[in-house]
């Protein structure tokens, strides 16, 4: 019974091993498709050690509750050995073809986002534009056509009132209504000559 829980504990550190491989080569490859900054790398490489002592414990605790035997530091060997010997390569290689087809969805979605929503908006700012200027055009049009119709009327009224019109604007008549003006202030309040 007890053989069997340490052939157990030391195929799920196996495993372990092999899933730190694939955290660790996928994470390599990411951080350098995604040209990560070289700053943050030490960060990242700190979080992928703390996440993978995490994992470690829980799998070791799920094999023989969390009890550190020297088969548990040799399954987790193996697994890693095994991991990079046989398997480092496909992983990075199908980690970069992911990479690449979220690219590709990415760019596909961005094409449909721009035929569906950016084009027809910009469209539709076009065709407005355009029937505003067409509109003003019009107003403008009929505006000159108001003007050159009602001139005639307004040459006939000129010729209607223009003796009045002339006698109201007349800088004579302005000089004569000061002059009386000036007169009867005389008269009233600077006591000029009063006929007696």
């Amino acid at each position: 019974m007890i053989l069997d829980a340490q052939w157990i504990t030391l195929i799920w550190m196996m495993l372990s091993g092999v899933v730190m491989g694939v955290a660790y080569d996928s994470y390599r490859v990411l951080s350098w498709q995604l040209q990560f900054p070289k700053w943050s790398i030490h960060s990242l490489d700190l979080l992928y050690w703390i996440a993978s002592a995490l994992f470690v414990f829980r799998m070791l605790y799920a094999g023989n509750h969390g009890q550190l035997r020297f088969y548990v530091f040799l399954g987790l060997i193996i697994g890693v050995c095994f991991y990079f010997w046989l398997l480092s390569v496909t992983t990075q290689h199908f980690v970069v073809m992911l990479i690449k087809l979220a690219r590709t969805l990415i760019q596909w979605c961005g094409h449909i986002l721009n035929i569906l929503i950016v084009v027809p908006i910009k469209g539709i700012y076009k065709m407005v534009r355009v029937l505003f200027g067409f509109i003003l055009a019009i107003l403008i049009f009929l505006g000159k056509l108001v003007v050159q119709c009602l001139t005639p009327f307004g040459k006939l009224f000129y010729w209607m009132f223009r003796p009045l019109l002339s006698y109201w604007v007349t800088p004579q008549w302005m000089i004569r209504v000061g002059t009386k003006i000036a007169v009867i202030w005389k008269r009233w309040f600077q006591g000029g000559p009063r006929n007696e």
